[in-house]
């Protein structure tokens, strides 16, 4: 059987595995390189069958998901159970839909619901979810909330398709309690028929203090990018787009390197065009070698790992490391959205209540 190092040359020597920098230790690398053929996702007992395209891990035992019918669990025991914490409900606004969800302790988080009109809403707790505040509800007839995104616990955004030409941004400044409409003439034009995916989360995002929304229904998608979430430039993402097709979910490392992912979620299959990836803060956007295995509609860096992301979707997981260039398949099952805190701590979670859990035992 070869070992860690002859195998991770290998890969090296077939151009799978970027060689390792200062922030990727050889060890890491070649723990990594061991373990890439047999990963698969550890699924946890959620009990329910709702779809949880909002994820939001806090640690390796807390995570909160927030989903369809109005559903938001949380566990503080790594998965081993989950409890029902979401706010309480009408019954005409049970079928909410949950689609995205920040948390940052098991006491505090704030969710995003989408819809048209009135349905687009956020909601906060700081009491793990034994109370709920209404913080916003969507007046204007056109906008429909899709992803929320925070670079601090007090400052974030959230993102809706455009309203009179422009994306719409709200924005806050004390954790979610209120929000403000963000002036949209510093928004770049949208095209007509664009707009945002509510699929996972992660079509706004932000890292090394930039802010990146992502777009679809044109083609190719495009990818916007700000270093003060208030003036905006855009660029081409390479991603093939459409009606059901474009950017999905925009990650960011640093405040350079990042990558995207995408595709039509009308053909799941499709793997060509499906992905980009960026060294200069999304100014400009390369094409991947090899695309990830069918539509991806979720993606995550893994922090600690130089080079190494991980992006879902319906038909399954793919892994790239090399920043991007290169993805592979390792895992069939289906996720809409990812998150990786570290080496040891990564999040799934899809439809059918399922969450799982992926880690890289580098010691």
């Amino acid at each position: 059987m070869a070992s860690f190092h002859q195998l991770a040359k290998a890969l090296l020597a077939a151009g799978f595995l970027a060689a390792p920098s200062a922030s990727a230790p050889v060890e890491a690398v070649e723990g990594l390189a061991s373990q890439v053929a047999g990963l698969s996702w550890t699924l946890t007992p959620t009990g329910t069958r709702a779809q949880f395209r909002g994820l939001a891990p806090v640690s390796d035992q807390i995570a909160w998901v927030a989903g369809s019918q109005g559903t938001v669990l949380r566990t503080t025991d790594g998965g081993a159970t989950w409890q029902s914490v979401g706010p309480e409900l009408s019954e005409e606004d049970q079928t909410l839909e949950f689609r995205d969800i920040q948390a940052w302790s098991t006491t505090e988080a704030v969710i995003l619901s989408i819809g048209e009109g009135t349905d687009s809403r956020v909601y906060t707790t700081s009491d793990g979810g034994e109370s709920w505040t209404q913080t916003f509800a969507n007046q204007e007839p056109t906008a429909f909330y899709n992803c929320i995104a925070f670079e601090t616990p007090e400052h974030g955004f959230a993102v809706s398709d455009p309203v009179d030409g422009h994306f719409r941004l709200i924005e806050t400044n004390d954790g979610g309690d209120t929000w403000e409409i963000v002036d949209p003439s510093g928004m770049v034009d949208a095209l007509p028929g664009e707009f945002g995916f509510a699929a996972s989360g992660t079509c706004i995002s932000t890292a090394g203090g930039r802010w990146y929304l992502a777009s679809g229904g044109i083609d190719p998608g495009r990818i916007f990018r700000s270093s003060d979430g208030l003036n905006w430039d855009v660029s081409n993402s390479s991603i093939a787009g459409g009606p059901a097709g474009g950017v999905f979910s925009v990650q960011f490392r640093d405040a350079k390197r990042g990558l995207a992912v995408g595709g039509d979620f009308t053909v799941p299959t499709g793997g060509l065009n499906n992905a980009a990836w960026s060294t200069d803060a999304g100014v400009t956007w390369v094409a991947a070698e090899k695309f990830p295995g069918g539509y991806r509609s979720g993606a995550s860096w893994v922090p600690g790992l130089c080079h190494v992301a991980l992006a879902v979707g319906p038909t399954g997981s793919d892994i790239t490391l090399d920043g991007g260039k290169t993805w592979h398949g390792f895992d069939n099952g289906t996720f809409d959205s990812v998150e990786c805190l570290d080496a040891s701590s990564c999040w799934a979670s899809g439809a059918g209540g399922r969450v799982g859990r992926l880690g890289f035992n580098l010691l």
